[in-house]
Order: structure tokens, then C-alpha cells, then sequence
């Protein structure tokens, strides 16, 4: 029998008198033992706090990045280990990919996301510098930086691995130490993959604790500067969100709970459409994948009145060739739910649902279990119930069966199946499976603010679709309402829930030297050298060429139209252009401004720049006519390490006239050898 430790303040802890038994999902059998009443809890928040905090702060969000790429690597040649463990839950090898496939690969997502779209510093910057003053002198800008204490992770049993990264990953990003608490049920393959992020040597001491049992009074002991994320039951939830320490301190407390799901099926769809097999599909996938323990998974199902019959016939066909059994077998398709206890959970509801359905597959006195004993495991067949009346139903709407069941039910027209979906009172996902762009679009518009997430697929997706019920690292992972009102994932947005947001106000100086990027206004530097002449690592902030001027002429602007083809009136017809508000006659090209701009500050000799990769940001400001003349200003305004040999120099470049006045501004992106 496994004893499932925990690790506290450096040290893992055996389990105690105290301990919960853990069973095997597939014999009933105790397997492991998991909980102590011997954890510190203050010493737990002071470790991460004191000792974890500050060494993941010292590291860059880059740096951090990167060592959340090691470990998922690390786990990735390791993770055979992580399936073995996890059949005793009760999940098959696809559903063991679906939560440590998943899990990893969610952690290299956040690590790449953190590479290209956060900057190698300690200051997160939203959004651009506001002006506050009449000449630019006062100005506003909104940064983020972590938090000061720890994020508490309170994770649900269906997914031991998964639930676990999906939360660590960016709390770990930010610079955030963390304390993991997962399920008590399948605590011990949580354990195991723990026990392989510390044994790697890549996470800063502090930085990751573990829970296996109960968490103590670890909730009366947070502050302010402390996270709290929790996923479950709607009534856990609410259980915890109301400690009055987390309501008094405001604590963050973001939730992942209960989800009546659903799917419609388009009105435009007809048995002898793609669509039509691809809803079937997904529905069987989605009751069937993780034994339907998926916070995501189908729980009702809108059929159009007409294709009621014809989609339980073919939902039965499917359901009836999924084969229940030991998952460690090759054909089995389903295995187990987690303990005789989620079972007992799972038949109550169905019997609720049952009051107001009729069960059109999946009798318990009927199915069969492939190579293990039905009575002893946690087994259960795909059940499929037809709710024919969804307007009168009541628990229909509002009971979730955490496990492979579904109902099935129609609706008349679009505003019925809108409303139909809205009964559910906020979910984490409802699908829409439709090649009709209109009926998306009625949905969006009757249904988006009651979902955390609207999955639409057809014959043209179809292909690439990750399904129903895989929320992705890219995108925000919750739900309004019942699903409980909170967000994961959704890249840097997942990162900004363990970060501060604070408006800093100050001179263009002052600013610029908070967020490592400059902002104009602030002092120039001026070498000697060309800035194209020095490294990557040479350069610096605020580093400034000003290049001479160069007249405009009318042949200038006449060559480069005829050259390009770019022949529009403003350029050639002079009294058309004068008839257009926004020039005195004939200008110039934006673009051959650009052109001159480069051929201003270029410098042609070999040298530590190796490519321009674009500019972003382009505005036209001002006119520029023949005769009139312009200058560049370059100004290095931020440096991104790329790879190990070279990094992205971001340069402010701003084209005056000959009154001074701003022609033009943009930022030129390049990429510079280190020095």
C-alpha cells in the first residue's frame, strides 16, 4: 500500500493516524493512504512566502519561462510512470494522455507564451504610456508584477496531473510560489508527479509545497497578497469562498465548479450532412472520455424537433459499441469512475434526472464490465436519458451527474434552443455544431454571456477541432454563473490572476526606468557610433540617432508611383487632392517616406544587425508635399533576448518635418547579434 506524503516547508511528511484510505476505482481494493494532522501550516505559508517568493522574483518572467519548459520536459521522459499510477483511477491510456499529455503540454504553451509575449524583466507592461499633462512631462502608465505570497491550488479528482499544471504554470510565471492540494481520491499520482518537478533541481527551493489530505485551517492564514484557486463542487465552493479571513483580507478566490454543459445541433443540419455524424461523435466522445468525470463533458444535448429520433438512434448505436471495463485492457473504451462513492453520487443524480427523462441506453441491470467485477469496481455504463418536455424539466437543467451521463432533448427554433441553453445558469462550454454561419451568429449573440467558452465546428474544421471538451492553454478556461465566475488559462491572461495591476504615474524618466522600455519623452543618449554598428548587448535604452534631413521633390514622389504602380490621386492629381480634406495638394507616399526614413538612419556595413522582422504601430501624422523636407529620429525603446544568439531591438522611430512637426512614427523591429 502506497503512503502518500506531502511536502512541507522542504520536508515530506507520512501520512498519520489520521489518514484516509484510498481504493482502486477498478477492484475496491485499499491501495494507498493519504492525510496528517502533523502539517505546520504556518510554517508551509511562511516557506513559500519567505523562501520561495523571493527566489522566483529574482528570476525574469524569460527565466522563469524557461525553467517551466525544463521541467515539462523533465516530466515528459517520465511520464510511463504517471500512466502506470493512473489506471488505478479508473481512466484508460487515452484518458491518462487527455490529463499528463495534457498537463505537459499546457506547461510548454505558458513557456513559450512567456518567451514571446512577456518581456526579460520583472515588470509586466498593459498597455501603452497615457500622457497626463499638456506637454508630455506627467505621465500614466498600468504595470504588473507578482504578488507577495502564495497561491493555494485546490484541485478536483478528475484529473490528478492536468489540474495540477493548468494552475502552476502560470502562477509559477508570474513569480508566485505555490501550495498544491489536490483530490484526496487520486492524490497519490499528484504525489508522483510532484515528487519528479522537485527531484529535478529546476524549481527554486520554495517555490512548489504539496497537500495530500485536508488543508487544515491553511485558509484562516491568508492576506492580501495571497491566491486562492479552487476546482469542484458548486457547494465546496461556496463553503470556502465564504471564510470570513478570505472575505476580510480580499483574497483572491477564482472557481472552476458544476457545469451543465451543452450541445445544440444546427437547424441547418440533416442526416445526410457531415455535421450530423461529426454531433454524434463528439456527444459519444464527450459522455464517454474520463468515464464523463469532465468538468466539460455534455450534459445536454439540443436536437432539432425533427432529428430527435434519428440522433438517439444513432447516439445508441455509437454508446452501445463502447466496451466498459479494467482500463489496463487494449479494448476497453471506458473504464471506471474514481471510487464506489462518485458512483453512489453519479446513480443519485441520474435517478433525479430520471423523474423528469426516460433512459433510452445504459441500464445498470444490463451492461456488461470486461475483465473485472462490476459490484466491487466503480462502473457504470453510458447513460442516455430523453427528456421529451426540456421547458417543464427542472433537474434536467440544474443536476449534474459527473459521469457518463447525458440528455438528450428538443428544442423548436433558435430562441428555443437559446433559452434552452440559458437554463443551465452559466457553464463552462456549450458547442454548436452548424455550417451556417447565421445560426452561430444568432447563438453568439442570444447565449455568449451565459458560457465561459463557445465551441463551434463543422465540415470545415472539422479537421483541426480539438473537441468539445479540451479547453486549451490559449484560451480562457470558466464560466459565469453555476460554473463560478472565474477564469484560468487564456495565456498571459491566466499569468495576470497571481500579478497586481498598478497605475504608475511619474515623468517619462521615471517611467521609463520602472518598465525597462522607454518612453517618449525621456532623456536621449547619443555615441558616437552608429547604432547599427553596436551588439545586441551594447546598445542601450534610450540610445538615440538623429539623422540629417532630405528634401521631397516632385520627381521623387511621380518615380516612386510609376515604380510601384501606386498611381492614387492624392500623389498625381493636384486638384484632387486639394479637394480632399485631409491634404493641401499633391504628397507623398506614406510608404516612400518610409523608404527615405530607412535610407536615412541605415547603416549598409556588415555589422551585429541581422535582419528588420517589421515595424508595428504605423501612423501617418502629417502630410509631407513636394519640396518639404524630413528627418529620423531613432531611439532604442526595448530589447527582447531572443535565442542564443542574437535579440529583438525595438526602435522608436519618428519622421519630423521641416517645422519639426511629427510626419510620421512607427516602431522598427531588429533582430542584433550579441556582443
Amino acid at each position: 500500500m502506497l503512503d502518500v506524503q506531502s511536502f512541507a516547508a522542504g520536508q515530506w511528511i507520512a501520512p498519520d493516524s489520521g489518514a484516509r484510505e484510498i481504493a482502486s476505482a477498478i477492484t475496491g481494493d485499499v491501495i494507498a493512504q493519504a492525510g496528517t494532522s502533523a502539517l505546520d501550516v504556518q510554517a508551509m505559508l511562511g516557506y513559500a512566502r519567505d523562501v520561495g517568493g523571493p527566489a522566483l522574483r529574482k528570476l525574469t518572467f524569460h527565466d522563469r519561462a524557461r525553467m517551466l519548459k525544463a521541467v515539462a520536459m523533465y516530466l515528459m521522459e517520465r511520464k510511463q510512470v504517471l500512466y502506470d499510477l493512473s489506471y488505478d483511477t479508473g481512466a484508460t491510456l487515452s484518458d491518462h494522455k487527455i490529463d499528463v499529455d495534457g498537463g505537459i503540454g499546457t506547461m510548454l504553451v505558458f513557456a513559450s507564451k512567456g518567451r514571446r509575449e512577456m518581456p526579460d524583466g520583472h515588470v509586466f507592461l498593459d498597455g501603452p504610456p497615457e500622457q497626463l499633462g499638456r506637454t508630455g512631462a506627467f505621465m500614466g502608465r498600468h504595470i504588473c508584477t507578482p504578488l507577495q505570497g502564495v497561491a493555494v491550488h485546490i484541485n478536483a479528482f478528475n484529473f490528478a496531473v492536468w489540474g495540477m499544471l493548468e494552475k502552476l504554470a502560470p502562477t509559477l510565471l508570474a513569480g508566485v510560489p505555490a501550495i498544491v492540494k489536490p483530490a484526496t481520491a487520486t492524490c497519490y499520482v499528484t504525489e508522483a508527479c510532484v515528487r519528479m518537478m522537485l527531484e529535478s533541481g529546476l524549481l527554486p527551493e520554495g517555490s512548489l509545497q504539496l497537500v495530500s489530505g485536508g488543508l487544515g485551517d491553511m485558509l484562516d492564514h491568508l492576506g492580501c497578497q495571497d491566491a486562492v484557486a479552487f476546482t469542484g463542487s458548486a457547494d465546496t465552493a461556496l463553503k470556502l469562498r465564504a471564510n470570513p479571513v478570505l472575505l476580510e483580507n480580499s483574497v483572491r478566490f477564482a472557481s472552476e465548479q458544476d457545469s451543465l454543459n451543452a450541445s445544440v445541433l444546427g437547424t441547418d443540419v440533416t442526416p445526410d450532412t457531415p455535421e450530423f455524424e461529426l454531433f454524434v461523435k463528439e456527444v459519444q466522445r464527450e459522455m464517454t472520455a474520463k468515464a464523463g468525470q469532465k468538468c466539460t463533458a455534455i450534459r445536454r444535448i439540443m436536437v432539432p424537433d425533427a432529428l430527435i429520433e434519428p440522433v438517439i438512434e444513432a447516439l445508441k448505436g455509437r454508446l452501445s459499441k463502447i466496451a466498459v471495463g479494467d482500463p489496463r485492457l487494449e479494448d476497453t473504451r471506458m473504464g471506471a469512475l474514481v471510487s464506489a462513492s462518485q458512483k453512489q453520487d453519479v446513480l443519485e443524480k441520474a435517478s433525479l434526472i430520471q423523474a423528469e427523462a426516460e433512459i433510452v441506453s445504459g441500464n445498470m441491470d444490463e451492461f456488461t464490465v470486461k475483465g473485472a467485477d462490476k459490484n466491487k469496481g466503480a462502473f457504470v455504463p453510458p447513460m442516455l436519458f430523453h427528456c421529451a418536455d426540456p421547458d417543464a424539466a427542472v433537474r434536467v437543467h440544474d443536476t449534474e451527474a459527473f459521469g457518463p451521463v447525458s440528455t438528450i432533448m428538443p428544442y423548436r427554433d433558435l430562441p428555443h434552443a437559446i433559452d434552452l441553453l440559458n437554463k443551465g445558469k452559466g457553464s463552462l462550454v456549450a458547442s454548436v455544431i452548424t455550417n451556417n454561419s447565421d445560426v452561430a451568429r444568432e447563438i453568439t449573440l442570444g447565449s455568449a454571456t451565459f458560457h465561459g467558452r463557445l465551441y463551434f465546428n463543422n465540415r470545415t474544421s472539422m479537421a483541426e477541432a480539438t473537441g468539445h471538451g479540451a479547453p486549451l492553454p490559449h484560451m480562457v478556461h470558466g464560466g459565469p454563473g453555476r460554473a463560478g465566475g472565474g477564469e484560468e488559462l487564456g495565456g498571459i491572461r491566466g499569468v495576470m490572476h497571481y500579478m497586481q495591476r498598478t497605475a504608475v504615474q511619474g515623468s517619462p524618466d521615471i517611467l521609463s526606468a520602472i518598465s525597462d522600455q522607454w518612453v517618449p519623452g525621456a532623456s536621449e543618449i547619443t555615441h558616437k557610433d552608429h547604432p547599427f554598428t553596436r551588439t545586441f548587448n551594447e546598445v542601450g535604452l534610450g540610445e538615440t540617432f538623429n539623422s540629417p534631413s532630405r528634401e521631397i521633390t516632385l520627381e521623387d514622389i511621380e518615380t516612386f508611383a510609376h515604380f510601384t504602380g501606386d498611381t492614387f490621386y492624392a500623389h498625381m492629381d493636384d486638384e484632387a487632392a486639394k479637394a480632399n480634406p485631409f491634404f493641401p495638394g499633391r504628397v507623398a507616399h506614406g510608404y516612400l517616406l518610409l523608404s527615405f526614413a530607412a535610407g536615412l538612419f541605415v547603416q549598409p556595413d556588415p555589422g551585429p544587425v541581422l535582419a528588420n522582422t517589421g515595424l508595428d504601430n504605423l501612423r501617418f501624422m502629417a502630410p509631407v508635399a513636394a519640396g518639404d523636407s524630413i528627418r529620423v529620429r531613432l531611439t532604442v525603446k526595448h530589447k527582447t533576448p531572443r535565442n542564443d544568439e542574437y535579440g529583438e531591438v525595438r526602435w522608436h522611430v519618428t519622421l519630423y518635418n521641416q517645422d519639426d512637426a511629427v510626419a510620421a512614427e512607427y516602431e522598427l523591429l531588429t533582430m542584433n547579434a550579441y556582443g
